[in-house]
C-alpha cells in the first residue's frame, strides 16, 4: 500500500473516496502524457495542475488534461485577471510546498484559487498528482471539485 500524502490525508477528512496509483518517475522526462502511459489511463484523463501570476488576483492553480495546453487568456477571462502568467518553476515549491511533477490543488501549502478546465466533468473518474512524484490519486471530478473548492472554466 502506498504511503498516504497530505492530499490524500485531506480527502480522508472530507470522507472522500480515492485511489492511489504509483509509477516509476523518469528524471528525464516529467510529462503528464508519461505519467499517463505510466497509470493506464487516456492522457485527457490525467489532470496536470499548472501555477499562474495574474496581475490582479496573484497566485491560482490551473488543473487541466495532460494532452493539452492552458490558454493564458482563457485563464486570464476565468480568474478575472487582464493578465496572467505560468510561475517559474524554480518559485513552484514556495508557493505550493510541492515539487515540478508534484504539484497539486490537494492539501498546497496555501488556499490559492482552484481553476479547472470544463473537459474534467466528462469523466467519471480523474487522475491528480498525489503531491508526490511517482503517485498519483483518482477520484471523481464532483469530489476534487468538493475537495479544492475547483471552478470549472474552458482553459484549453
Amino acid at each position: 500500500m502506498p504511503a498516504k500524502t497530505n492530499g490524500a490525508r485531506l480527502l480522508d477528512q472530507f470522507g472522500i473516496p480515492y485511489e492511489l496509483r504509483e509509477y516509476e518517475v523518469d528524471p528525464n522526462d516529467w510529462a503528464a502524457e508519461t505519467v499517463a502511459a505510466k497509470i493506464g489511463l487516456p492522457a485527457e484523463q490525467v489532470f496536470k495542475t499548472l501555477v499562474a501570476r495574474g496581475h490582479r488576483h496573484g497566485i491560482c492553480l490551473t488543473v487541466l488534461p495532460a494532452n493539452t495546453e492552458l490558454n493564458l487568456k482563457a485563464l486570464a477571462e476565468a480568474s478575472g485577471d487582464g493578465k496572467i502568467q505560468l510561475v517559474p518553476v524554480k518559485e513552484l515549491q514556495s508557493l505550493t510546498g510541492y515539487i515540478r511533477g508534484g504539484v497539486t490543488a490537494l492539501a498546497g501549502k496555501n488556499d490559492y484559487p482552484v481553476f479547472a478546465d470544463e473537459t474534467m466533468d466528462l469523466f467519471d473518474v480523474i487522475s491528480v498528482s498525489a503531491g508526490v512524484r511517482g503517485m498519483q490519486i483518482l477520484l471523481t471530478p464532483a469530489d476534487y471539485i468538493k475537495a479544492t473548492k475547483a471552478r470549472l472554466a474552458p482553459l484549453t
